[in-house]
């Protein structure tokens, strides 16, 4: 197993715990709620707030939604154009996919930003969601002109690689997906974390879609041993993250790393204040390259 994997074990566990369905997602504007079909057939939800030169383009997590970054889409939209969007099997958005790849959900995000005529995209990646807009950009190209994954890259922690590992830390969930979701979510979370936000992770785990969360399970582990670090050292220009530092003595793994410290997996949810401004100095300094 690598030292330094993409997509860590304690970013999936935490992400496997956080999920999502129609019944349970709230829109997060009056604003019309828009569909476009995915490659495949899947019809992918998005939504448009806000205008400016740079497109911002929040891809969620492994069984998550677009509410998860709620904070992130009322703060960023003031300044620029953002894209909110649920991916195919995820919140709003249905599914005709069997298999649940990485490849799959970055056809989701390009079809949605093909639809807008997106440009100058900032793909902004939780978890599951770095490798996604890693596998958007490459449909993309030079239209991307940034990707910032959020505790997924460069993390410390190592994942499974080889067929054996992985179906070892798959079985529990495939025996009690619901049950091994929820012990693993409640022991990661830092103890400062606000009970309230806890508790809304929990309860969004009731309606999870198991063939597609099993599915989606190995898709990560798949892509993440195939494509680290080949993919990486090709985006590396554009390239940015943004990692949790739970215990507060961690050290950034790469220079393109910036700490949130005191904080599990879910920056942005639980620091949304520390996790904008550090989003927002990431965004300057990509603007500043544009020509």
């Amino acid at each position: 197993m690598k030292a330094a994997n993409i997509f860590t074990v304690f970013a999936l566990m935490l992400a496997i715990a956080v999920i999502s369905g129609c019944n349970s997602v709230q829109h997060l504007t009056e604003q019309n709620v828009l569909t476009v079909k995915s490659d495949d057939g899947s019809s992918i939800t998005y939504g448009v707030r806000g205008q400016g030169e740079v497109t911002m383009v929040f891809v969620h997590c492994w069984t998550c939604n677009h509410e998860f970054w709620k904070p992130q889409i009322g703060y960023f939209s003031k300044k620029h154009k953002v894209v909110w969007l649920d991916l195919a099997g995820h919140g709003l958005s249905n599914s005709q996919r069997k298999t649940y790849t990485m490849q799959a959900f970055g056809k989701d995000v390009a079809a949605v930003v093909n639809e807008i005529d997106g440009e100058n995209v900032i793909l902004v990646g939780h978890s599951m969601g770095g490798p996604v807009s890693i596998e958007a950009a490459k449909l993309l190209g030079d239209r991307v002109i940034g990707i910032v994954g959020v505790d997924t890259f460069y993390t410390p922690f190592q994942c499974p690689e080889s067929d054996k590992e992985i179906d070892d830390f798959v079985k529990p969930f495939k025996n009690d997906f619901k049950a091994a979701s929820k012990q693993l979510m409640r022991s990661m979370f830092t103890p400062e974390a606000d009970p309230d936000v806890i508790t809304w992770v929990v309860r969004q785990m009731s309606v999870a879609d198991q063939e597609m969360g099993i599915s989606a399970l190995y898709e990560i582990f798949r892509w993440n041993a195939k494509n680290v670090p080949s993919d990486l050292d090709k985006y590396s220009k554009k390239l940015f993250n943004i990692n949790g530092a739970p215990t507060g003595k961690e050290k950034a793994l790469h220079e393109s790393v910036v700490l949130i410290y005191g904080v599990g997996h879910f920056v942005a949810q639980v620091k949304p204040d520390e996790f904008n401004e550090a989003l927002n100095q990431i965004i300057d300094e990509i603007q500043m390259g544009l020509p």
